[in-house]
């Protein structure tokens, strides 16, 4: 495994919050230090948003639903608003990943992905206009009517930091083609990338108090979820916060979005090549140093095959160039945080005491001094009653779950608390397809794996609630009403 070093790229700092389309004073001197996970040096500073700019912020937002412009355009109107944005997030692509480099650490290849999907994402919700139906017309036994889908009303968005800039418009995106206001709370290990996401939306011409940007901690977090003045919730994260989160609006009824973990099962039949399966598996597992919600993170293997498969996977991994993000070739970089990484040690630590096969990894590459680096690592033999088959990890480690027949491979992936993602492969695609539909996911893929931003995206069971990209995203953020005539 060889590592590679390089300086972090300097970023910029703020001093004034996103609030209502302005920049404004915070109501506090609270800063953010943004730490590189690379050299653990601090490389920006962002205002810390406090309860009285996320009132400020939400006031703003009520007036701009309650009485602005933004709601009663047409369709068609703020979608040429959002085509702007899209431009404008084009402009300073690369400026915003460059800032998710230095600040989280992904890779130049990992931060362009994300980037490109953060554009697709704009692309679509600036043409949903073209697909929804706002309006239609009713008919029944009795009378007839006009269904009407309104905007649900101001939306409190909370993002996490593995993806700032992508998470961000999946959420606002559909939220504002909906007619919908926006307080948009990035985590603070993350917040640069979406400063500046926000001087793309103020350029975009949006019109005043229909979205802020207020990076901040937990606490303010909880104080935006339960402010009375926001209808609805969109939350990215743990599953564990997403459980206070729907917790918090349970008390008031306000509607809520949930997109939260996942333990994603990667299937492989006996009947494919290797060859065919790891170029998309083994990103698939520890691309982003593991850091995706929806990543491989099992993979189930005919119990007969599982030396073939690491015998061609432990020689890709342990060749990767793991090192400072920054470097040309990276390809892992660091984990996000400090305690990230104690975190996924942990879990390391708990896969040899249940008595999983540590096949390689486990450890923090040699010659790397600074920075909250993790190996890619990989466990074979694993149980899935085991907390490493059954707790997200969040980092590079990926275990090996061998399988006797295809109906139990089908009820391990199921026996999840999870159901995000997955993959299945197979020569034969037909009984790939089978096995796909009895997987119990979100999203499935066959012979790849991907993530699709532009069609519905979301989890089963604790994975969360409702779904995110094109019509069906959108849908989340409406209210239907109908309007019966005599």
């Amino acid at each position: 495994m060889s590592t590679t070093v390089a300086a972090p790229t300097p970023l910029k700092s703020y001093s004034k919050l996103f609030i209502g389309g302005r920049w404004v004073t915070p109501s506090s001197d609270r800063v953010i230090e943004v730490v590189s996970p690379s050299t653990e040096e601090v490389v920006a500073t962002v205002p810390e948003a406090r309860e009285a700019d996320v009132d400020a912020a939400v006031a703003a937002a009520r007036k701009a639903f309650d009485e602005g412009p933004w709601p009663r355009m047409t369709p068609a109107e703020r979608g040429e608003v959002l085509a702007r944005v899209g431009e404008e997030v084009e402009k300073r692509f690369a400026d915003m990943a460059g800032a998710f480099t230095a600040e989280i650490g992904a890779p130049a290849a990992v931060s362009e992905a994300f980037h490109q999907n953060a554009l697709k994402m704009w692309g679509d919700v600036s043409t949903l206009h073209e697909r929804a139906v706002f309006e239609e017309e009713r008919e029944w036994a009795e009378g007839r009517g006009r269904l009407v889908r309104e905007p649900v009303g101001v939306v409190a968005t909370i993002i996490p930091w593995n993806g700032p800039v992508a998470t961000a418009s999946l959420k606002i995106g559909p939220a504002l083609a909906a007619g919908c206001a926006v307080v948009l709370k990035p985590a603070p290990e993350g917040p640069v990338s979406v400063m500046m996401l926000a001087e793309a939306l103020e350029a975009a011409g949006l019109p005043e108090g229909v979205v802020s940007v207020l990076p901040a901690g937990r606490e303010v977090g909880e104080h935006l979820v339960s402010h009375p003045d926001v209808d609805k919730v969109a939350f990215t994260g743990s599953t564990a916060a997403g459980k206070r989160i729907m917790s918090l609006c349970g008390q008031r009824v306000a509607r809520v979005t949930l997109e939260l973990g996942g333990k994603s099962a990667g299937i492989i039949a006996d009947d494919i090549p290797l060859d065919e399966v790891l170029p998309t598996l083994v990103p698939a597992g520890i691309g982003h140093s593991g850091q995706v919600c929806a990543a491989l993170t099992r993979i189930l293997v005919p119990r007969e095959r599982q030396q073939e498969l690491l015998d061609a996977m432990v020689p890709m991994l342990e060749g990767l160039p793991v090192g400072a993000p920054e470097a040309e070739g990276t390809v892992l970089g660091p984990l996000a945080a400090e305690r990230q990484r104690d975190r996924v040690e942990n879990y390391i630590r708990i896969g040899v005491e249940e008595g999983a096969s540590l096949v390689t990894g486990g450890g923090r590459p040699a010659g790397i001094d600074r920075g909250y680096y993790v190996q890619p690592t990989v466990f074979a033999d694993v149980r899935n009653d085991m907390r490493i088959a059954r707790e997200e990890i969040f980092g590079p480690v990926i275990c090996v779950i061998p399988f006797d027949s295809v109906d139990e491979a089908v009820a391990i992936a199921n026996d999840s608390d999870y159901g995000l993602s997955g993959a299945v492969y197979a020569s034969d695609t037909a009984l790939a397809e089978q096995v796909a539909r009895r997987v119990r996911t979100g999203q499935i893929s066959v012979n790849t794996w991907g993530m699709c931003v532009v069609q519905p995206f979301g989890g089963y069971k604790q994975s969360g609630l409702g779904r995110e990209g094109n019509v069906e995203g959108l849908s989340a953020y409406l209210e239907t009403k109908l309007i019966q005539y005599s």
